[in-house]
């Protein structure tokens, strides 16, 4: 019996044959940030990209050993010269990889080994490990440096999305079972969002007050997104604010004012059915705005 890990191993083993070895002067070195327990990384996938990446990159791969280890090796890390920093796991790993990186110019790349993998995605790396490792090796004959946006919160940045209320009540709890997090990914989301919104938020919730710079919105919820999508369920792109871009100067704010079971249905159902030709208003369970 085959499993996905299997068969992502076999792609990239019958793919060494064809890597053509580029002098090592030629060659521009990358930070390969492992996240060892992440949902589809294991020892045989991560040796393998490795080996894949050795044939455009000088490469050195540094293990995550801890939750916060990831900003720690690229704050020390980032002065040694590295052209390139990739993060190998999730977004987790991506955003501490980007916090250690703040303040200095070496450019963060990811190669997707979580449940959703949105800032690889976002910024165009394949989904499927094998075909992102391709699109990576790919960039060294085609060197362009993307600038993005950062949002900050209590002195942490972001790269792409943060929220009070129910969203992280939801990844506190998903990321407390990553066992069953790597194995039932946006399934698993799904069941704690509604086991977190059935016992805080349908009889009495937490209320928080929301200052966008010209009104002050009661809400249960909160999301600030620096990029579009919200997430993904599987293939399939969440959507919930409007007009957010990773380039646009400017943070886009969803403010969810009540928890109701049919008022959270409906953000649901607008969030995958993005062309339903529902628009957010300040009348409805939900309103957007934005802030440069």
């Amino acid at each position: 019996m085959s499993t996905p890990l299997r068969e992502h191993e076999q792609r990239l083993a019958d793919d060494r044959a064809d890597l053509q070895p580029v002098a090592t002067a030629a060659k521009r070195r990358m930070l390969l940030i492992v996240n060892p327990h992440a949902a589809t990384v294991s020892d045989g996938m991560r040796n393998l990209v490795v080996h894949a990446l050795k044939g455009r990159f000088d490469v050195d791969a540094i293990d995550t050993r801890a939750r916060g280890h990831a900003t720690e090796l690229c704050r020390e890390l980032a002065r040694d010269g590295y052209d390139v920093v990739v993060a190998f796991g999730g977004d987790g790993t991506v955003n501490e990889a980007a916090n250690g990186l703040r303040g200095f110019q070496t450019p963060l790349c990811a190669l997707p080994g979580g449940s959703a993998n949105v800032f690889a995605r976002m910024l165009g790396v394949p989904g499927e490990l094998v075909d992102a490792t391709e699109h990576l090796l790919a960039m060294a004959d085609d060197w362009r440096v993307r600038r993005v946006d950062l949002g900050i919160v209590n002195g942490r940045c972001f790269v792409f999305n943060s929220g009070i209320g129910l969203d992280a009540s939801v990844v506190e709890r998903v990321d407390a079972r990553p066992e069953l997090k790597a194995r039932f990914g946006p399934y698993f989301f799904t069941w704690e969002a509604l086991k977190a919104f059935a016992r805080r938020y349908v009889m009495h919730p937490p209320k928080m007050d929301v200052d966008d710079g010209r009104r002050t919105l009661r809400a249960v919820t909160t999301i600030v997104q620096n990029g579009a999508p919200f997430t993904y369920f599987n293939d399939r792109p969440v959507e919930i604010a409007d007009g957010a871009s990773l380039d646009s100067g400017r943070l886009v704010s969803t403010v969810v004012h009540r928890a109701t079971p049919l008022g959270v249905s409906l953000i649901g159902m607008r969030a995958l059915l993005p062309g339903c030709g529902w628009s957010v208003t300040a009348t409805s369970p939900i309103c957007s705005s934005s802030a440069s």
